[in-house]
């Protein structure tokens, strides 16, 4: 089944939206130009999410990337709700005040956030009413606690992600008297989620990181060739720092049980991630939440099964691990992306991909062929596709779709292949997900002159 270039980019680019910051927003010149993103699916439907966001009552943008497991319910949640929560942990006492005020006066309110969403990025209608019923219970705890002191981002986002799993629990052990709503909770606690979100602020760049999506820095170097600065650390087995945090928190005599063949109790991938009950409740509360909920939950598999070895919960947390970068002329600009890029690429090549696409420059790297044995005629195909690659390198608008058709369509030489490409795009969706896990991509840019003029000015 063969698809044509023109099939391709329209598969690849379904998905694309691309953001440029105005010059000049009334308040400060920003140090983000824009962002692209975009998502390619292999589960059907996707279990991926993204949001950006500017927030209008303090300064700074918020970008995010959310990889959902065991459905979509939580990741949808969190792309919803997150960006509130961290919002309202960044405004200032007398902001909260006001708000409050609006809402017990039925004022109309200030807009907190505005959204940079594509068409397909929906928000859940029906749970509007109970998803600001949580956020507001919030924000008038932040009232009571005021001490005064502005808030530190760091503290911000930490609190912001422990709450709202903190809500996603509550809600769903409350339940709601409306059967669809209450369906709606469970699903969301009883799926997963993982989170990587970048909070940019002049040139104070926080990552806040939950699971294993990675956020990760392009910078030029003096030469004009592209380096990677990693600014997330995956939880999972594969950190040794993570496996030991996991064993500190349970008895000696879990020890052995704990991580089984790279996964939490030999189940779940990632070590952190927001929902996932099935990792934090007691048994009994497991069991009293499912016996009282509706028929749907009795005829999910994930619901049913109790994790085996388990008896010190919690095993999961949702806190995130917060790095904190100072922007410098060089960071040109930052990937985030779900698992799904990271599993095909190295950072590495990341950083040159899409630092070439941007600047539109490419560094004639010698072909290298790495132990192959190739043929005069094979070679001169190679330097054949590197011409036709630098004059088609802008056929892609949009820095994620580019990558995308070089996560998915790279070959052992590093370019894309248009037949490979073509073939793992018309795999059917049961055997998608075998060679692929959906991807999703947000490049942020950076203006490197704002930055540069902020950093005199300190």
């Amino acid at each position: 089944f063969y698809l044509t270039p023109p099939q391709v980019n329209s598969i690849l680019k379904a998905n694309e939206y691309s953001f440029k910051v105005p010059e000049f927003d009334g308040k400060n010149v920003s140090s983000v130009l824009g962002f692209d993103s975009n998502q390619l699916p292999a589960n059907a439907p996707i279990e991926d999410r993204r949001s950006a966001a500017t927030c209008l009552q303090t300064r700074g943008m918020l970008l995010g990337v959310f990889d959902g497991h065991a459905g979509c319910a939580c990741a949808q949640a969190v792309s919803e709700r997150l960006f509130y929560y961290i919002a309202v942990s960044l405004l200032p006492h007398e902001t909260l005040l006001e708000i409050e005020n609006a809402v017990e006066s039925g004022r109309a309110l200030l807009p907190i956030l505005q959204w940079h969403k594509h068409p397909n990025d929906y928000f859940s209608k029906e749970a509007s009413k109970l998803y600001f019923n949580s956020l507001r219970t919030y924000w008038q705890e932040l009232i009571d606690l005021n001490s005064g002191e502005t808030t530190d981002v760091k503290e911000a986002l930490i609190n912001a992600f422990k709450r709202l799993d903190n809500d996603i629990s509550l809600e769903a052990q409350v339940g709601d008297p409306n059967s669809f709503l209450n369906y709606l909770v469970l699903r969301v606690a009883f799926s997963g989620a993982t989170a990587c979100v970048a909070h940019v602020d002049g040139v104070d760049l926080h990552i806040a990181n939950t699971g294993d999506s990675r956020a990760m820095l392009g910078v030029q170097e003096e030469d004009g060739s592209w380096s990677a600065v990693t600014l997330s650390y995956d939880h999972n087995a594969q950190n040794k720092h993570e496996v030991e945090r996991v064993k500190m928190e349970h008895p000696k005599s879990e020890e052995k049980n704990l991580v089984k063949q790279d996964r939490l109790l030999g189940l779940l991938m990632p070590f952190r991630a927001f929902g996932d009950v099935k990792f934090k409740w007691s048994i009994e509360l497991q069991k009293r939440v499912i016996e009282s909920g509706p028929d749907q939950l009795n005829d999910n598999e994930y619901t049913k099964f109790i994790p085996p070895n388990y008896h010190t919960p919690p095993y999961l947390t949702a806190e995130p691990e917060v790095i904190h970068h100072k922007l410098r002329p060089q960071d040109k600009f930052l990937v985030l992306a779900t698992d799904g890029l990271w599993e095909t690429m190295h950072r590495q090549d990341v950083a040159r991909i899409v630092g070439e696409y941007l600047t539109g420059v490419h560094h004639q790297q010698p072909i290298a062929v790495g132990g192959y044995k190739v043929t005069l005629g094979q070679m001169h195909g190679l330097l054949a596709e590197r011409r036709a690659r630098i004059s088609s390198v802008f056929e892609d608008q949009n820095a994620a779709t580019h990558l995308i058709r070089h996560a998915v369509g790279n070959n052992e030489f590093g370019t894309v292949d248009h037949e490979r490409l073509s073939k793992m795009l018309s795999l059917p969706e049961e055997l998608a997900r075998m060679y692929r896990d959906d991807i999703t991509i947000i490049v942020v840019q950076f203006n490197s002159h704002v930055i540069g003029a902020c950093q005199n000015e300190e």
